[in-house]
C-alpha cells in the first residue's frame, strides 16, 4: 500500500511539472492561444538602429510573460519595406509577430515600396511613441543653435542624411525646412543607423531623428530642436521649432508590434496582454528610463486607429510638400 502510494505521489509531482512547462512559466499570460516555442519578433532595421534597441529591450522583459524565448529577426533593406513584406507573408500561427514604424511604414505604403498594405497586419499594442528632434554634430561649432543654423542654410545650401526618401525622417526634414524657409539636399540612407554614421562622417550637417534613436550617445550630438508643442520635460534647454516661428505641431514617430493578417483574436489578445504587463513590470519601466524610451503601451483597437489615423496623414502629404 505504501509503494503504491508513494507511486501515485511521484506521478501527481511529474504531471504538475509536465503542465507548469507547458504554461511557459506562472507569469506567462493565459487563454486558449499560447506559443509552443521560441517567438520571431521581426524588426525591419539592422542590428543597433532605434527600432532594433528599442524592440530589445522590450522582448527581454516580456519573455517572462511570454512564457517562450522571443528571437529577434533584423530584415533590413527599403526602408523597412522588406522586413514588413516578410512579416506580412509569414504563417499567421501567433509564432512570428514584428514592429512597424508609423509614419514610415504609411509613407511606404504610399510610395509602393513593399508587398503589403495597412489590412496585411493585426495591431497588437504601441510601444513607444518618440518626438522629432533636430540634431547636429556636438564638435559642429557653426550650429550653436537652430536659428544660427536657419541662417546658415539660407546662405549655404546644407546637407541632411535621412532615414529613406520619403520615410519619417525625411517628412521632419521637409517640415523643418519647409517651415523655416531654406532649401536643403536630402540624402537618404537605409535607415535611421545608417543616417546618423552619415552625420558623424561629416557627410551631412543635419539630421531630423528621434530621442531613442540617440539613446546612449547623446554626447556625439548637439539637439537643437524638438517637434512638439511645448519643451519636452527631459529637454528643458531645448526651444521647440514653434517658438522659434517654425514648424509649430507635434511630429514623431510610434513603433507598434503587429501580426500577419490571418491571426486569430486569440492571438492578439494573448500578445497584448503579455506586452502590457512587461510595460508595467517596475524593472522594465526602470530600465526604459534609463534608456530614455518613451513608453507609451495602447491596446489593439487604440493601435489600429493610430495606423489608419497615419495612413491618412502620409496620404495627405502632396507632391508641393515634397519639392
Amino acid at each position: 500500500m505504501k509503494k503504491l502510494f508513494a507511486l501515485a505521489l511521484v506521478l501527481c509531482l511529474v504531471f504538475a511539472l509536465c503542465a507548469c512547462g507547458e504554461s511557459g512559466g506562472s507569469n506567462a499570460a493565459e487563454g486558449p492561444f499560447a506559443p509552443d516555442g521560441p517567438v520571431t519578433l521581426v524588426v525591419a532595421y539592422k542590428a543597433g538602429s532605434g527600432t532594433d534597441n528599442t524592440a530589445r529591450l522590450l522582448a527581454k522583459y516580456a519573455e517572462k510573460y511570454v512564457g517562450q524565448t522571443i528571437v529577434i529577426e533584423n530584415v533590413e533593406g527599403a526602408s523597412g519595406s522588406q522586413g514588413w513584406s516578410q512579416l506580412a507573408k509569414a504563417d499567421p500561427d501567433g509564432m512570428t509577430i514584428g514592429f512597424i514604424n508609423l509614419p514610415n511604414f504609411n509613407s511606404n505604403i504610399v510610395a509602393g515600396k513593399g508587398s503589403y498594405g495597412v489590412d496585411s497586419f493585426k495591431a497588437i499594442c504601441n510601444h513607444v511613441t518618440e518626438t522629432s528632434i533636430v540634431v547636429v554634430r556636438a564638435d559642429d561649432d557653426r550650429f550653436p543653435d537652430l536659428a544660427t543654423l536657419v541662417s546658415f542654410a539660407k546662405e549655404n545650401k546644407l546637407v541632411a542624411a535621412t532615414n529613406g526618401a520619403k520615410a519619417s525622417n525625411h517628412i521632419g526634414a521637409q517640415a523643418f525646412a519647409k517651415s523655416a524657409g531654406f532649401e536643403y539636399t536630402a540624402v537618404p540612407a537605409d535607415g535611421t543607423a545608417n543616417q546618423l554614421l552619415s552625420l558623424r562622417g561629416k557627410e551631412s550637417d543635419f539630421c531630423v531623428v528621434k530621442l531613442a534613436d540617440i539613446a546612449g550617445t547623446e554626447s556625439e550630438y548637439r539637439i537643437l530642436g524638438v517637434f512638439n508643442t511645448e519643451r519636452l520635460p527631459e529637454l528643458p534647454d531645448v526651444p521647440t521649432l514653434g517658438e522659434l516661428g517654425y514648424y509649430a505641431d507635434w511630429l514623431g514617430s510610434s513603433r507598434c508590434v503587429v501580426a500577419p493578417a490571418g491571426v486569430s483574436d486569440e492571438v492578439v489578445a494573448f500578445y497584448e496582454a503579455a506586452f502590457k504587463a512587461a510595460m508595467e513590470d517596475a524593472e522594465y519601466l526602470a530600465a526604459a528610463e534609463q534608456a530614455g524610451m518613451a513608453t507609451d503601451f495602447k491596446d489593439a483597437a487604440a493601435t489600429a486607429a493610430l495606423i489608419a489615423q497615419q495612413q491618412t496623414f502620409a496620404e495627405s502629404l502632396t507632391d508641393e510638400f515634397w519639392s
